[in-house]
């Protein structure tokens, strides 16, 4: 009997894991508590950090170049359209955060203004395009950077050429 009834409790443990779609959302409409729009929001905009953080990392940075670079060869040369798009999506921030939105839906089951099929498809593209919307001011602020490093660098070049041309005309003129 009691091993039975462990069984029992490992195969619900391992139908949660492994099967959280079927298994828990039956299980969490019992437990389900309705969050405020001001948490949702919370919610929303706190999701969309790590869903920007990760696409933008895979398909800008140059820790993962070598496969992003092999993915994007792979999407210009493969002949059929589903291996080129699927490809592809590594290589676009705006397609990668989909897929990333997805799996942080499963995790969370973050469910966005209706608590059935509806809020899910809702949480998923307000996610992407708050998402996207870190991303490109991510993009802004980097830029802005990166022209303030490059004005820097131009700055100290003339000086140094106005400083040598100086050095130069002291040292030809005669005492």
């Amino acid at each position: 009997m009691v091993l039975r009834a462990s069984r029992r409790w490992l195969y619900r443990v391992a139908l949660f894991l492994f099967s959280p779609v079927s298994y828990a959302c039956a299980a969490h409409n019992t437990m389900e508590v309705q969050m405020s729009i001001g948490e949702q929001l919370a919610y929303l905009f706190i999701l969309a950090l790590p869903i920007a953080s990760i696409a933008w990392t895979i398909t800008h940075e140059d820790v993962f170049r070598e496969p992003r670079d092999w993915c994007k060869n792979r999407s210009e040369q493969c002949r059929r359209l589903v291996e080129r798009k699927f490809f592809y999506l590594f290589t676009c921030e705006y397609c990668f955060s989909h897929y990333v939105s997805v799996i942080f839906l499963f995790i969370t089951r973050f469910k966005l203004l209706f608590m059935d099929w509806r809020g899910y498809l809702i949480s998923w593209f307000a996610l992407v395009w708050v998402a996207n919307v870190y991303m490109n001011l991510y993009s802004h602020v980097r830029l802005d950077l990166k022209r303030e490093r490059v004005q820097i660098a131009v700055h100290e070049k003339t000086i140094a050429q106005a400083d040598g041309a100086a050095q130069t005309r002291d040292d030809t003129e005669p005492a």
